[in-house]
């Protein structure tokens, strides 16, 4: 028999949608935020002369810097005010986090609930301040190692550009903080999300004439239209697996009264890291061109060396990738997901797991269970990740049909959904609850 939040949901309507006021706000001003976004990829910095731009940018598209260009919605080819996008903070948030796990009075600070989440906050905005200052630097001088990229090269459109690219990352960011408050879904996930659909009408007729061109095959477009269906239904499937643990609660007496045991599950998601994994793995391989961006191309060899064996399909590129999203997707797993305070909570509920001991053999049954599913959460993403890669850098697929791409969209368009109906669920329970005391008063 389904429960009452299930028979709740299976009634949800566009009547109950326009009835949801709340909701409506939320929804527009997450789109007015968006659209604001999009207009910011089309403002170009000062300076810098757009047919030259445009060369360099195709003659270098089909590296790292195509797929920074896509998670930046394609602001890097019209070097534009947010052509470092949300990056920087992203990577700052990846050495904060790091950092908690070594560093005693970060993880202290994790620890002290609330408050201590604000103080990490405010770090991790004052690395991407940091970030997106040497990034900037680094794009600065690259531009004027171009030819005619820069108008008026020098030390003034150096500085116009870092102060440029630095206030459009900490608007974005601010921009991302202010949707997950105010609106609908994860703004930063958001920001990406957008950025990379909006692309997506443009790639598609690119791919399409390539095929008219004999560049690519008809087989091999219908080929890649294939996989994505698949994948996009195999990242459905997976995103929404789980592994559930039987907790069972005893009787107990309250008063004078007897409540009979009752049983639950802890649902264990197949891939608790969600879309992180990818996104820092991919931003941590765009570090070896912003440190050859500052040599603008007359570094030292070894760097030169390193970063074209990273180059985006280069075996090396394909390992670091693969190795990266491991790492991220059992690291951001221990983060998020603590077995010692999940068992803790258990045990002061009067919870158990049949045949485990509550306490430390119980965190130590989750863990052992949450590290088996997560090896499999890790080559899901691994694979997904990679697979589309081999098709992408051997027949000049565009970056938008990745599996990177591909897990963003429709990770974030459940996500955001799951939050919608939250939303509507909540706005609706809210109604009974207002019947209820009418008819109370009525009585």
């Amino acid at each position: 028999m389904a429960s009452a939040a299930e028979q709740l949901a299976a009634n949800l309507n566009f009547g109950a949608f326009a009835k949801a006021e709340a909701l409506k706000k939320r929804i527009w001003f997450t789109l007015g935020a968006l659209l604001i976004y999009r207009l910011g990829t089309y403002i170009p910095l000062p300076g810098i002369n757009p047919d030259a731009l445009a060369q360099a940018f195709n003659a270098n598209s089909a590296g790292l810097l195509g797929m920074f260009n896509m998670f930046a919605g394609g602001a890097v080819g019209r070097m534009a005010i947010f052509a470092l996008g949300i990056m920087p903070y992203i990577s700052a948030s990846i050495i904060i986090q790091l950092l908690t796990s070594i560093v005693p009075t970060l993880e202290q600070l994790k620890k002290e609930g609330e408050q201590g989440r604000k103080v990490i906050n405010q770090y991790t905005r004052y690395g991407t301040v940091i970030l997106a200052v040497l990034q900037s630097y680094g794009i600065a001088v690259g531009l004027e190692g171009g030819t005619n990229i820069v108008v008026d090269p020098g030390m003034f459109f150096r500085l116009t550009t870092v102060i440029t690219l630095t206030g459009g990352t900490m608007f974005l960011m601010w921009l991302g903080e202010q949707i997950t408050s105010r609106g609908i879904g994860n703004g930063i996930s958001l920001i990406i999300f957008s950025g990379i659909v909006a692309n997506l009408p443009s790639a598609f007729v690119g791919t399409l004439e390539l095929g008219r061109e004999g560049a690519l095959s008809t087989f091999l477009i219908l080929a890649v239209g294939v996989m994505a269906v698949a994948v996009i239904a195999f990242i459905v499937f997976v995103e929404r697996a789980q592994r559930r643990l039987l907790i069972q609660y005893p009787k107990r007496q309250v008063g004078n009264r007897m409540f009979q045991g009752d049983s639950s599950h802890l649902p264990l998601k197949l891939n608790t890291a969600g879309v992180i994994p990818p996104i820092f793995a991919s931003s941590l391989l765009l570090l070896p061109v912003t440190l050859a961006s500052f040599s603008a191309g007359q570094g030292p060899e070894w760097l030169t060396t390193v970063t074209a064996l990273l180059g985006h399909g280069q075996p090396l590129y394909m390992l670091f990738y693969a190795g990266l999203i491991g790492f991220f997707a059992f690291f951001y797993t221990a983060v998020v997901f603590n077995p010692t305070d999940t068992a803790d909570n258990l045990k002061k509920h009067g919870g158990f797991i049949p045949g485990i001991r509550p306490g430390a053999k119980t965190a130590e049954y989750i863990d052992y269970v949450l590290s088996r599913i997560t090896v499999l959460g890790a080559l899901y993403l691994v694979a997904v990740c990679l697979l589309p890669e081999f098709l992408i850098s051997y027949a000049g697929v565009p970056f938008y049909f990745g599996g990177t791409s591909l897990l963003i969209v429709v990770s974030v368009t459940m996500d955001t959904v799951a939050q919608v109906q939250g939303h509507l669920l909540a706005h609706q329970y809210e109604g009974l609850v207002k019947k209820s005391k009418l008819r109370g008063r009525s009585r």
